[in-house]
């Protein structure tokens, strides 16, 4: 099957296989489907589709609950198509309302074919996790759209974490709280936002020692950089890194618009760039081309128009 044609039939299961492994899932941040597939060649097992990103690249805007649910559904369908063979865990926000609500968003992204979302306690419109002024809906109000979101998946593989942003708001054990009655209420891994200190890290880790953790290594945002030694023997079982493709990409194009707009051309930075070639290549061109000649659209045979070869004349 053509990488171009193929999508993942279960990628639910394949990313909870993943889990069962002895090492963390590391999951880079996608902004669109070209910095997936990015990932993809690099060798991950996993992508993550970003809010952050999805903001940034879709609208050029922070992340500040601007995007809806449809377009954020639209971005993780392009997302999963684009790869051919590892699952996308996506960002849902806070599900875009109500417990009702989640239920259709768990369907919608079910159906754009990512393995699994992650739904935060956020009050609508949100903020990124990183962010000052932050506030959360109650405990109870989360655990009901865990238990929407559980109840709402077609398939039992489609995963479901559960993240608070309660460490800002309410403090480190009204967090770890939180995510406790999260986990009675069905949610598969747990993601306790933007820690502050190593300590805290490790009390997250100790908090739960047997249930799978999600790590947000986000750069210069409010949690310490920290290892991945010590995140895999803190028992971290997904770590995510949701703009770290898009903080290079951007210095990267500022560094290329700068050379055309100070010297009229990119001659002077020709060497940083991908050749155009092996670029087409990257993106599939090959792949269409053999598509092509598989089903006669080659453009180098003849054509049918109206019913007629193209180039003869009409008898």
């Amino acid at each position: 099957m053509s990488k171009f044609m193929g999508l993942s039939p279960n990628p639910g299961k394949q990313f909870r296989n993943l889990l069962k492994q002895p090492e963390p899932i590391l999951a880079p941040g996608a902004f669109d489907a070209l910095s997936a597939r990015l990932i993809e060649e690099a060798g991950f097992d996993a992508v993550y589709m970003t809010g952050f990103g999805a903001a940034a690249s879709v609208l050029g805007r922070p992340d500040v609950g601007l995007l809806t649910m449809r377009e954020m559904v639209d971005h993780a369908r392009q997302i999963a198509q684009a790869v051919s063979n590892i699952p996308v865990i996506a960002d849902a926000d806070t599900g875009y309302g109500n417990p009702v609500n989640v239920v259709r968003t768990v369907q919608e992204y079910e159906l754009a074919g990512v393995a699994g979302i992650h739904l935060e306690d956020q009050v609508a419109p949100k903020k990124c996790g990183h962010m000052a002024g932050k506030e959360v809906i109650s405990t109870s109000e989360m655990a009901a759209k865990i238990r929407a979101a559980c109840d709402a998946r077609r398939s039992a593989d489609f995963v479901i974490i559960a993240r608070t942003d309660a460490r800002a708001v309410e403090g480190l054990d009204a967090a770890l709280a939180r995510a406790h009655q999260y986990h009675e209420a069905g949610a598969d891994l747990l993601f306790v936002e933007a820690p502050e200190t190593e300590d805290e890290i490790q009390r997250i880790a100790t908090e739960f020692p047997d249930v799978p953790l999600v790590f947000n290594w986000a750069e210069g945002g409010k949690t310490p950089s920290v290892t991945y030694a010590d995140l895999r023997q803190l028992g971290f079982r997904l770590i995510i890194f949701p703009v770290s493709a898009l903080l290079s990409a951007t210095r990267a194009m500022r560094v290329v618009l700068e050379s055309i707009r100070t010297e009229g051309t990119p001659l002077g930075v020709m060497e940083q760039l991908v050749p155009f070639h092996e670029f087409l290549d990257f993106i599939g061109l090959p792949e269409i081309r053999t598509l092509e000649a598989r089903y006669g659209s080659d453009p180098q045979s003849p054509r049918v128009i109206a019913g007629h070869n193209e180039g003869r004349r009409n008898p």
